[in-house]
């Protein structure tokens, strides 16, 4: 029953974006008024409809359906009510329904934020979005019906990948999904303006907002994930250049440089077709990142669908948007003078954008090159790492001082008096640093350069917020506040990466290891069963010798029953300065345990320093400034 309910309200929404496509087309042709409300209402019904059919498959995991082909490969009636929800989008299927839903959310939204906005402009709008929503709903109800039923109803189903039943894969994915698709609707708005011409700082105003929101939610999915990943992968660090997390870091690269330049062409009038470009490349981006994940040719712990039919599909639907796009660009792009001056602030933005393009490359080839290499040439690599470290870190110096100059051009005037300023925090960062070698003898070089650029950038930042709040003057605290958080990121991330410590050895009930100045003692093993899984779970003593401290810690591996699989749940004991961090694994047909320690310092001010990056964007989608 629940199969035909979803597969009717699937099927109604895609008659109404055909309807919406025909009669924006009419209205745009014949200029016919009463259209308008005819598209509001459909809108409105279309979203409803959508947002239905969605609740329909989330009834089937809640009631347990097992009917239903998806509910049936990914719950289980065992699971916590949480993990039968968040199972619904932990799914190719349940998924792609999940994304279509932010489509329509997205298209409905641009119908009503802006009313009074150009009517052709809008109507094109909203004509590529519907485009955009029918060819994923074909994509969802030939190749990805998650509406499928089976029969015999088998009682039981196969239930959800233990790795995904976790708090934080309940609100990852939504998250993520609000980045991706958000980044639809300024892909759309770029190439109605192009053909309606409607240029300048209005339409920048309209779009900037959905480049805010969809950065905004992106960056929060990819901050979740990365917590995510940290405790219950065993890793122990904050990023791995995963091939499927670098899926969703190449465009946060894109839509932080249209952020930036949006800015400017909403004072200027200027970079209008860089922002076109980086328009359209970011929702393209964005669906490049779901072929690699979706089409299975990618080996991550975060992949879970590999069905090449589905990725061979993604990949028409790209090439023809990408082949679309560039001809609509090459059609109707105005003839356009950049016309802004070597140090303004339009130069060091755009600047600061080809730093973004040139990191967004990097990865890319990182990420894609091995597997041309395994086609080609029939080779397995796998690049970590020390690739990206290695081409990325220096770069970061430059960008940092850049971020600094950006906001404050009167700085290029080259009047002692603005001199004086910068150069004096300059010679204090490179002070701090110096007495941070002398006592750690700390002699990377890079590092240190690091350091001192990201401690400029604080500490630069700081002083032109004081300075505006003071005086009153206007300035973006959204700025701020996302350049700081940058800032202490860099800075919590290379110091991080100097003091890290890390431990692997084998190690039996009852025995005791000593690793430099830490005692590990491996006391007792514990053995329980929750509702659907078994566990074991360490009874660790860590000493420190230096303070003469204990800590206690827990490490589990769990068995799954539904599916039958065996997970390794680290314990870790945080502050505010550092984490202690264990996994334990057992040594096949053995006594011995595999025992991971680690000390990792400053990850909650990575964390927080990321949450600082994101509240600039939420203070400036909430227009806040002062002045």
């Amino acid at each position: 029953m629940l199969s035909e309910i979803g597969i009717f309200f699937v099927l109604l929404s895609i008659l109404l974006s055909f309807s919406l496509i025909f009669f924006s087309v009419r209205e745009i042709r014949e200029s016919r008024t009463y259209s308008s409300s005819k598209i509001k209402n459909f809108s409105l019904l279309q979203l409803v409809f959508t947002i239905s059919s969605f609740i329909v498959l989330l009834a089937g995991y809640i009631l347990s359906d097992f009917s239903l082909v998806n509910v049936y490969e990914n719950s289980h009636t065992s699971k916590p009510l949480l993990y039968k929800i968040s199972g619904v989008w932990g799914n190719h299927e349940g998924s792609l329904l999940l994304w279509i839903n932010i489509l329509v959310l997205f298209s409905f939204l641009f119908l009503f934020h802006n009313p009074k906005i150009n009517k052709k402009f809008q109507l094109l709008t909203l004509i590529f979005q519907n485009i955009l929503i029918i060819g994923f709903f074909i994509f969802l109800i030939t190749i990805s019906n998650p509406f499928s039923k089976i029969f015999p109803v088998p009682n039981e189903g196969l239930g959800l990948n233990p790795i995904l039943q976790d708090p934080a894969l309940a609100i990852h994915p939504p998250l993520l999904y609000l980045g991706f698709v958000g980044s639809s609707i300024y892909f759309s708005q770029a190439l109605a303006s192009l053909i309606s011409k409607f240029y300048g700082k209005n339409f920048a105003n309209i779009v900037r907002p959905w480049v805010l929101v969809s950065w905004f939610f992106q960056t929060l999915g990819i901050l979740v994930g990365s917590i995510w990943a940290y405790y219950e992968l065993g890793w122990g660090g904050f990023w791995f250049w995963d091939p499927v997390e670098n899926s969703s870091l190449i465009p946060w690269f894109l839509m932080t440089a249209l952020l930036h330049s949006i800015l400017v062409l909403s004072r200027r009038e200027s970079l209008y077709l860089w922002v076109i470009v980086l328009s359209i490349l970011t929702f393209t981006m964005s669906v490049t990142g779901t072929f690699l994940v979706r089409s299975g040719i990618l080996n991550s712990v975060h992949t879970f669908a590999n069905d090449p039919s589905r990725g061979l599909y993604i990949l028409v639907f790209l090439s023809t948007m990408i082949f679309s796009s560039l001809y609509i660009f090459y059609k109707f792009s105005p003839k356009e003078e950049l016309g802004f001056k070597l140090f303004s602030k339009e130069f060091f933005i755009l600047t600061n954008n080809w730093f973004m393009i040139f990191f967004l490359i990097t990865v890319l080839i990182g990420t894609i090159y091995p597997l041309f290499l395994e086609i080609i040439a029939n080779e397995k690599i796998s690049i970590g790492p020390p690739y990206y470290n290695t081409i990325l870190a220096p770069f970061l110096v430059p960008l940092l001082f850049l971020m600094s100059f950006g906001p404050r051009t009167g700085l290029i005037a080259y009047k002692k008096s603005k001199i004086t300023q910068p150069l004096s925090i300059l010679s204090l960062s490179i002070f701090v640093i110096l007495f941070f070698i002398y006592f750690t003898n700390q002699k990377n070089i890079l590092i240190n350069v690091i350091l001192i650029s990201a401690i400029y950038l604080i500490l630069q930042t700081f002083l032109d917020l004081f300075k505006n709040i003071r005086n009153r003057t206007e300035y973006l605290f959204s700025t701020g506040f996302s350049h700081i958080g940058f800032g202490f990121l860099i800075l919590f991330i290379s110091l991080n990466s100097i003091f890290s410590v890390e431990y692997d050895f084998n190690m039996k009930i009852g025995e005791k290891r000593k690793m430099n100045k830490y005692e590990i003692i491996l006391q007792d093993l514990e053995i329980s069963s929750e509702k659907n899984y078994k566990k074991f779970v360490g009874d660790l003593k860590i000493f420190y010798n230096k303070n003469n401290s204990t800590e206690f810690l827990r490490p589990e591996i769990r068995i799954y029953d539904q599916p039958e699989t065996i997970t390794y749940e680290a314990s870790i004991k945080s502050n505010i300065l550092s984490d202690t961090y264990v996994t334990m694994s057992n040594i096949s047909r053995s006594d011995f345990y595999n025992i991971k320690f680690q000390k990792k310092p400053f990850m909650n001010l990575i964390w927080f320093s990321t949450i600082l990056i994101a509240f600039g964007g939420f203070v400036r989608i909430l227009g806040r400034r002062t002045k």
